[in-house]
């Protein structure tokens, strides 16, 4: 159940580790699988619709918003809901303004796309962006045009104008976003199967920056951020790889090899963002703060290349809705300057939550990439198959006439290893990285109840 995948954007110079690094830019034919060589272009993609959308109040107004926001109607938002703001108010949902109003909500939910109003082109959209509200909220708003979205602690964080209320059809939503509406869908079970009865879409202003506080907010860069360092760096292509489990050295194979197959396509300086997912993740998921501290020992043992890489975090929460989410992935990279992206097996997917298989069939997401709507600009690179070679001691490329000689090692067996402070195979991953994968398991202490809370990075 891989969840990594990648983009190639067009990026400029590259930065130290953790903190900066950059990406790649591939350019083939549109919305083809990418086989062999590709013609050669500068320049980053245009997000889609043209023109990044930025959301976030100019300085000199955000008292002025803030004090608005005193007098409107409030929501409440919950973590997930705020993730879903920073998303917006950064651009990486471009040209979507706001939270979904009916309209686009029924093109997302039904077709995958959205058509524009200004010239009826087409962009890729396959996961709802929708702020659900109850009863009490939707009457305390009445006749109100605006309302101010607040945090726990009532703090402003946006106002959404010009809004509009509709029937939140949760069986609906949840079958047509994840093919089945089985209980223990991690994020349906957060998000949407106990949230209101209707949803709030509009035009969204957002009164500062989303910030966490949590010691990551240096690798959060958004789109325009991102463009701006692969300009400065003077990449000519920028190749993504999103995952949001820890960086093993077949992930670091398939970064390099990617690299490697675009400096012989003729490219000079491909940069590779990597760019783990930080919103929302179910519990059993590595928690962000020590997969970050994983990628960073990463790139100081050499693994990978700090001169050619980029760490940023991906803010959006993780639905693990499989096809119709890596539609989401990738088009939030084009976004950021992706015009490649590598895709592996059963990307977002996950077990199904009452039977013993797999939820999505593990070759669907690839396939779905190179047919989905709005997606025609971006070339898909499907990678190949990395396992442990038991004759080279290290991670390779599966060669299936000799299958005895390798070694799958799932996320299971893995997480189970570093659990039991076991060594995986020498070669599996750099020592650093996985004294920080055991060092997680070991802070892990059942609580009275039984549950593992979530630890803090020491």
């Amino acid at each position: 159940m891989a969840t990594m995948a990648s983009l190639f954007l067009k990026t400029p110079t590259p930065s130290p580790s953790l903190p900066k690094s950059p990406l790649v830019h591939f350019r083939a034919r549109p919305g083809r699988v990418t086989p062999g060589p590709a013609r050669i272009r500068c320049g980053l993609i245009e997000p889609d619709g043209g023109k990044l959308v930025d959301l976030v109040v100019e300085a000199p107004q955000r008292d002025l918003r803030k004090r608005q926001a005193t007098s409107l109607p409030q929501i409440k938002l919950s973590k997930i809901d705020i993730q879903w703001v920073h998303v917006l108010s950064e651009g990486w949902a471009s040209p979507l303004k706001g939270f979904m109003r009916e309209s686009e909500f029924l093109q997302t939910l039904h077709f995958n796309s959205l058509r524009l109003v200004d010239d009826g082109s087409i962009v890729n959209m396959s996961v709802p962006i929708v702020l659900a509200i109850d009863d009490l909220c939707k009457n305390n708003i009445g006749d109100s045009t605006s309302v101010a979205l607040v945090d726990d602690k009532d703090k402003p964080i946006a106002i959404l104008n010009d809004i509009e209320i509709y029937m939140h059809n949760k069986e609906e939503r949840i079958a047509r976003t994840w093919g089945t509406t089985a209980p223990g869908l991690p994020y349906a079970e957060e998000a949407i199967t106990h949230a209101g009865n209707w949803l709030i879409g509009g035009d969204l202003e957002v009164i500062e920056p989303i910030k966490y506080h949590d010691g990551l907010d240096r690798f959060r860069l958004s789109p325009a951020e991102l463009r701006d360092e692969f300009t400065r760096r003077n990449a000519d292509a920028v190749f993504a790889f999103q995952l949001r489990n820890p960086v093993h050295n077949g992930h670091a194979l398939l970064m390099t090899d990617t690299r490697r197959r675009l400096l012989e396509m003729g490219y000079k300086n491909p940069v590779l963002l990597l760019h783990p997912l930080g919103g929302h993740t179910k519990a059993d998921d590595v928690p962000l703060q020590w997969r970050m501290k994983q990628h960073e020992m990463v790139l100081e043992d050499g693994v990978l290349d700090p001169e050619t890489t980029v760490v940023s975090i991906f803010p959006s929460p993780m639905h693990y809705a499989g096809p119709t989410e890596v539609q989401w992935h990738a088009k939030a990279r084009i976004n950021a300057g992706a015009n490649f992206y590598i895709v592996g097996r059963d990307p977002a997917g996950m077990g199904h939550p009452l039977e013993k298989r797999d939820l999505y069939d593990a070759d669907h997401g690839k396939k779905v990439l190179s047919m989905a709507p709005g997606l025609e600009r971006l070339n898909i690179l499907p990678f190949k198959v990395a396992a442990y070679d038991k004759t080279q001691n290290k991670m390779a490329f599966f060669d299936p006439s000799r299958p005895q000689d390798f070694l799958f090692i799932s996320g299971t067996k893995m997480r189970t290893l570093a659990k039991n402070k076991e060594s995986p195979p020498d070669g599996f991953m750099c020592p650093g990285g996985w004294k920080i994968l055991v060092d997680y398991y070991d802070s892990l202490t059942p609580a009275e109840n039984g549950r593992v809370p979530e630890p803090v990075v020491v």
